[in-house]
């Protein structure tokens, strides 16, 4: 490991786009900062956020001072405090403090906490003991400490504080001045040795209410002192289809360019893939477990080597892992304890389980690649900044004469071997080939749409009801995901699910075919009957696309601060035939419509009409593209509200 943590002296991580920066606002002269112990009377006082009504609890301040000691160790003093609000903000109380401890990277020491309470008209501060404070070796690369803030209670104000460090002279710590709970104040000072030349990636929508210079040395590179600051920063909501929090929060990330030693050599520090791959293929942690032989493993390869058709191959590869190795759940691109061992003991970290299938795969003839990529909780790669901390799972990239190149991952037991994970998509993967001394970086996605088919045929009755069928194909993710669902939630809720929790429809004979076979669509047939609400004996009304995925609408906030990403391109069609009851004649049918967003980049089209005593509806859905910019959220919101009103649009049979 310590060969791994010296390797990773080279990066520098950052995954934030540059910004222009915005004018200087007035100065700030709301609450900053205040002493570890001392309070203000009006925030003991404090009832609810000012700028964010709702929050259960907001942070005060967070304050970090960074400088570099005489031995070059970069270290930030941190003060951080919160005030609670009600029964559901006492959970910020429970503090995890993540670092990569592993050939002493990085360190954290000095941890101070305590709760203030006002009690019968006094001010209480209750210290946390030391020994409640308990250390975590999560694997060998990352510990963690945690604690929980005693006597903490609606209205109580916590605070903690503690000292961060690196060895390495390029880790500067990134700073995030947006969270999940409101911001009253926040505020970076960094102390920077003229020596060591850095560049900054901004990503802030806010206007800094404190970007001042500490030093007439100051400029974009050399950040020889200079203080930031953002205030009343609202908090960043989960909102549906957002990439992660981590890409979205407002934030600095620093990465070091050069370093001027006194005799005025200028050492270049920039990396490049090239030299991150490098590092991967030879680390004892990546590369080289590649090379370890498994227990048992020529029977399996003897196997493989009999089947003549690659896929075949890579399918049977590819199963007998993802149903030998468990993932413990720890998403890691280094191993812990070594494919042999995870092999043994039949569990591993997604490094660990994918990188024994790239070398099964290897043995068996088959042109495949160890592959770093990010998870979409973890963040996009950004590919301008080569840094190893920008990914977190180990893969294995299917490439060549296949002519089908994509992510293999079989860490999660319902990823299929012909896609590319959905939570891998839109992101960079860098793939290693050692051999060839290529060290390239992919942009992951998929280009092609993804189908879901419905059909419906039914029979509307005369006493207000309706019988039918319906059959569903599922195409790729959507194949992925329902089978997930069948198998996760088991058959009842599954059906609730396809049924809307409406306890109007009953569905029966739910059948799967295909459900064992990844290269095959899902196809699921069910009966269905349902009772028409509304119907009163000279009216029959029903909505005609009752099984569609566009059920409910994901988008109903006004606003938006974070962008769509939908992962891949999604294509909807629903096809149904009603048959219309004796003694009754179509009064009111929706009319046939093309909705497109501005861009083109949605579409939606339904066709309604008569044919042979049946209403006959035609709906089709299209993405042609699957990330929208939150700039243009309003297109989207207003887009996905019509599309919404047309889909609930209901048919009404009159009494003849």
């Amino acid at each position: 490991m310590k060969t791994l943590f010296s390797a990773l002296l080279l990066c520098a991580f950052t995954v934030a786009s540059a910004q222009t920066p915005k004018p200087t606002p007035p100065a700030y002269t709301g609450p900053t900062t205040q002493a570890y112990g001392k309070v203000d009377q009006t925030d003991i006082d404090l009832k609810e956020c000012d700028f964010e009504k709702d929050a259960n609890a907001e942070v005060l301040f967070d304050i970090g001072k960074v400088f570099y000691n005489s031995n070059l160790v970069v270290n930030m003093q941190r003060h951080k405090r919160i005030k609670i609000f009600n029964d559901n903000g006492k959970k910020e109380a429970n503090i995890r403090l993540e670092y990569y401890s592993g050939g002493k990277y990085e360190f954290i020491d000095g941890i101070e906490a305590q709760t203030i309470n006002y009690v019968n008209g006094k001010i209480e501060i209750t210290k946390l003991d030391k020994k409640s404070i308990f250390s975590e070796t999560i694997d060998k690369g990352r510990s963690a400490y945690i604690f929980s803030f005693p006597n903490v209670k609606p209205g109580s104000i916590i605070e903690y504080k503690y000292n961060w460090g690196s060895n390495a002279i390029n880790h500067m710590p990134d700073w995030y001045f947006q969270g999940p709970l409101p911001t009253r104040y926040s505020e970076i000072d960094t102390q920077i040795p003229d020596m060591l030349y850095f560049r900054e990636q901004h990503h802030i929508r806010d206007r800094f209410v404190l970007n001042k210079p500490t030093s007439e040395s100051a400029s974009a590179y050399n950040l020889d002192g200079r203080n930031r600051a953002l205030a009343n920063v609202h908090s960043m909501p989960d909102e549906p289809y957002m990439s992660s929090l981590n890409d979205n929060l407002q934030s600095i990330f620093f990465q070091l360019t050069s370093v001027k030693p006194i005799n005025g050599y200028v050492q270049n520090f920039s990396d490049s893939w090239p030299k991150v791959g490098y590092v991967l293929a030879e680390n004892e942690d990546f590369g080289q477990q590649l090379k370890k032989k498994l227990v048992g493993e020529d029977v399996i390869l003897a196997k493989a080597k009999t089947m003549t058709n690659q896929w075949a191959k890579i399918n049977y590869i590819y199963k007998e892992v993802q149903n030998t190795m468990k993932w413990n759940g720890s998403d890691r691109w280094y191993t812990n304890e070594g494919v042999q061992k995870a092999w043994e003991k039949k569990t591993g970290n997604s490094a660990e389980v994918n990188l024994i299938l790239c070398h099964l795969l290897e043995k068996a003839g088959v042109e495949v690649y160890p592959m770093v990529v990010s998870t979409r909780s973890h963040g996009k790669v950004n590919p301008a900044f080569p840094f190893l901390y920008q990914f977190n799972r180990a893969v294995v990239y299917l490439r060549g004469d296949l002519a089908h190149n994509h992510v293999l991952d079989a860490t999660d037991k319902f990823n299929n071997y012909t896609e590319t994970p959905n939570d891998l998509l839109n992101s960079t993967g860098l793939f290693i080939d050692r051999e060839n001394k290529r060290f390239n970086t992919v942009f992951l996605s998929r280009n092609n749409p993804v189908q879901q088919i419905i059909n419906i045929n039914a029979d509307v009755k005369a006493d207000g009801k309706m019988e039918g069928n319906a059959q569903v194909i599922n195409y790729a993710y959507n194949r992925i995901k329902n089978i997930k669902r069948y198998q996760t939630d088991g058959e009842q809720k599954f059906v609730d699910y396809i049924r809307n929790n409406d306890n109007n429809i009953k569905i029966s004979d739910l059948k799967f075919e295909n459900l064992e076979t990844d290269s095959l669509p899902l196809n699921q047939t069910m009966n269905f009957k349902a009772d028409l609400n509304g119907s009163d004996g000279n009216y029959i009304y029903f909505n005609p696309a009752q099984f569609s995925p566009l059920r409910t609408n994901p988008f109903l906030s006004e606003t938006r601060q974070s962008d769509v990403d939908f992962g891949y391109r999604d294509n909807f069609s629903l096809t149904g035939k009603y048959t219309i009851p004796a003694g009754y004649k179509s009064d009111v049918l929706p009319k046939s419509t093309t909705l497109d967003m501005p861009d083109n980049s949605i579409s939606f089209k339904r066709i309604v009409g008569e044919q042979n005593g049946a209403v006959v509806v035609r709906y089709v859905v299209d993405f042609k593209k699957v990330i929208f910019f939150k700039e243009d959220y309003d297109l989207l919101f207003d887009f996905y509200k019509r599309v919404h009103e047309l889909m609930n649009e209901q048919i009404v049979l009159k009494k003849a």
